[in-house]
């Protein structure tokens, strides 16, 4: 699948893989605990080797099959009882899911979205399966820019398993949106990514939904494009702002997720106070509004900041997903707005139910 960066790299072509996922079935029941951090290693000649040595076992590939049409993707094991962490475009438009293990000769189990978030392009999928090699999630709030990172996935689709590329982190705080070509039954044809790593790792189609891992085998992001126009340019969405989603859909799968249905960034953030010019410095600046959900029914538009939610003061983006995860669907809930032209105003929001495709 081929995805065109709009905004801010407007040059670039972004290639992802791509196509829906539903499905249906019995909840699955968490039955093991996530794997810990192991401590920080230094690099080395032979470190990317012992990095893929640790994580290649809890890599997997992806299969999405969509009527007539197929395609493929990646994911890695979080939790030994069959969570997988992929991308939500690997998954869209499903009729089935599969998951292949990465030996030579690979398990496959058939797979169903127990949550995720279709903004954040994030599903987290079950297996019925014991056992599974994991890898452990890391923290990429303490990334830092010229670091090591390795990209691991089954690129392209080739045969003989996934690929290993090695690079630096070389931004954190990219901010880009991304057309999908391919999926024309797909309803979400149009992402922004806020803070994405931006590496030099190369990232191909196939590659989306596979682990970004720093050399002590943890993983710091979720891969999910590369700039097909420009070498040594691609991007994975951090893994921080979506652990919250993760947790909660292995512990609770397949319970509904409040959805105010936009896509934000904090308002002090550089790019955000290039491209927008936001009014107020702190506060959560609306970057996409999903189409007739929650917001924009509401009347929530592009350029404003959220200052208050629910009467709770919001001091950024993270904040404001975290008030959001804290209701429920349903709930009517008071959102204090600056507008692009500075005046604040008072609406009121009916938050949805997260339209992630539930299995």
């Amino acid at each position: 699948m081929r995805r065109q960066l709009l905004a801010p790299l407007a040059a670039l072509t972004i290639v992802v893989a791509a196509c829906t996922a539903t499905g249906s079935g019995d909840r699955a029941e968490p039955r093991a605990g996530f794997p810990t951090p192991p401590p920080a290693r230094s690099g080395g000649r032979n470190a990317v080797v012992r990095v893929v040595e640790q994580v290649l076992p809890a890599v997997v590939n992806v299969v999405n099959e969509s009527g007539e049409s197929r395609g493929e993707g990646t994911g890695f094991v979080v939790r030994s009882d069959g969570i997988v962490v992929t991308n939500y475009h690997v998954v869209e438009g499903a009729s089935t899911i599969s998951v292949l293990t990465s030996e030579k000769e690979p398990e496959r189990y058939t797979a169903r979205v127990i949550g995720g978030d279709i903004q954040a392009d994030l599903a987290v999928l079950d297996v019925d399966a014991e056992g599974l090699r994991t890898v452990p999630l890391g923290d990429s709030d303490a990334l830092e820019l010229g670091q090591e990172v390795v990209a691991i996935g089954y690129a392209l689709g080739l045969e003989g398993g996934p690929s290993v590329t090695a690079g630096i982190v070389s931004s954190l705080t990219r901010q880009i949106t991304v057309q999908d070509e391919r999926c024309d039954a797909c309803e979400n044809r149009q992402r922004t990514y806020t803070d994405v790593i931006q590496t030099d790792a190369a990232i191909n189609p196939g590659n989306s939904g596979g682990p970004l891992v720093d050399l002590a085998g943890r993983v710091v992001g979720i891969n999910t494009a590369g700039a097909g126009t420009a070498e040594n340019v691609g991007f994975a969405i951090q893994i921080n702002p979506v652990k919250p989603t993760i947790f909660q859909a292995a512990d609770n799968p397949s319970a509904p997720v409040a959805f105010l249905g936009v896509n934000s960034a904090d308002a002090s953030d550089p790019q955000v106070q290039f491209e927008f010019s936001p009014p107020v410095d702190e506060g959560a600046a609306i970057v996409y509004v999903v189409p007739d959900g929650p917001a924009d029914q509401a009347g929530v538009g592009v350029g404003d900041v959220v200052v208050a939610f629910g009467g709770e003061a919001v001091g950024g983006s993270e904040q404001l997903g975290e008030l959001i995860r804290g209701r429920e669907p349903g709930d009517d809930v008071r959102v204090e707005l600056v507008g692009p032209d500075g005046d604040r105003r008072t609406v009121t929001v009916t938050l949805g139910v997260n339209p992630v495709p539930q299995t």
